[in-house]
């Protein structure tokens, strides 16, 4: 078995590399074979594993993603999401490559909001707004500003000095966007182009009242149905709204679940699934000033996407 770290997997698998993939896939979904995410609790709140499984019979090649959630982890100095992905070749049985999984997820989640901006927001957004500056916002950094010219990103996070901290990290990395960090979100609102929602808030960090008309909104961080991060009265006054994996929604979005049973949204009010979006292949707008939602909690699908294209990619070298 080849062993891949971190590092390795950075170095070879890009944002661009995830998108593409994952478009890829949606082109190819006959040979693929999943079974439902097994969530172990470990010990009080978020604690667990999580195991998620997946095959392509097509391709010969199958997955298994391991992670594991600690909340306490920070304070240790640990990440408190850890992941790791085995590789298994279906024709003979083996268990080819284990690969470090917590960039590939937050790559791959990142890649699905890409998509979703690709095809729902104005071609013209200049100005992300990122609600959220943890584990997972650097990569939804990167999808976005892969399919839009984004030239100005505006942070709100509860820790204003955390919000600092990321806005060093982008400076550094992408030292021709202006960064801007404010202490209230309705700044964020205002301006945004694009409102990029990354939390595990059990309410929503913004109010649906202060969405300006043309704003697109990409909502990754709530996905239990105790954390409701995106305001649910904006879907009603949404154009589009899409979801990642529809039936993953109905079990895990606990925003879109609040808002059908209280009809303020119903499931089947929903525009399509984000394979639908990709493979229509076009904008997906009624006019400039068109909200848009997409909503996301992942499937195994996914990090098989992008599992398999990192592999065939490090193999190669």
């Amino acid at each position: 078995m080849k062993v891949f770290n971190e590092e390795t997997v950075k170095n070879t698998y890009k944002m661009s590399d995830a998108i593409n993939d994952i478009e890829q896939l949606f082109t190819d979904m006959d040979g693929i074979s999943l079974a439902q995410r097994t969530v172990i609790p470990t010990g009080e709140g978020a604690k667990s594993m999580l195991y998620m499984p997946c095959v392509h019979t097509g391709r010969q090649l199958g997955i298994v993603k391991i992670t594991s959630i600690t909340p306490d982890n920070p304070q240790n100095g640990r990440p408190t999401t850890q992941g790791n992905i085995i590789v298994t070749d279906l024709e003979t049985g083996e268990h080819v490559a284990s690969m470090d999984g917590s960039y590939l997820t937050r790559l791959r989640t990142g890649a699905l909001s890409g998509i979703a901006t690709k095809y729902l927001s104005r071609e013209n957004a200049t100005t992300l707004g990122m609600i959220g500056t943890g584990g997972m916002a650097y990569e939804q950094l990167l999808a976005n500003i892969e399919v839009r010219h984004i030239d100005h990103v505006i942070l709100y996070n509860r820790t204003t000095a955390k919000a600092e901290d990321f806005k060093t990290r982008i400076t550094e990395a992408f030292p021709n966007l202006t960064v801007e960090v404010v202490d209230d979100v309705n700044k964020l609102v205002e301006q945004a182009d694009i409102i990029n929602c990354q939390t595990q808030s059990s309410e929503p960090v913004f109010d649906a009242d202060t969405i300006q008309p043309g704003t697109h909104i990409n909502g990754i961080g709530s996905y239990r149905p105790d954390m409701k991060e995106i305001d649910n009265r904006i879907l009603p006054k949404a154009d589009k709204v899409y979801f990642d994996d529809i039936e993953g929604v109905k079990e895990e979005a606990g925003e879109i679940i609040e808002a059908n049973e209280k009809g303020i949204f119903k499931f089947e009010d929903v525009d399509g699934d984000l394979k639908a979006l990709s493979l229509n292949g076009k904008l997906q707008r009624t006019d400039d000033d068109s909200i848009t939602v997409f909503k996301c909690v992942g499937a195994a699908y996914f990090d098989l996407a992008v599992a398999l294209g990192a592999y065939e990619r490090l193999i190669q070298q």
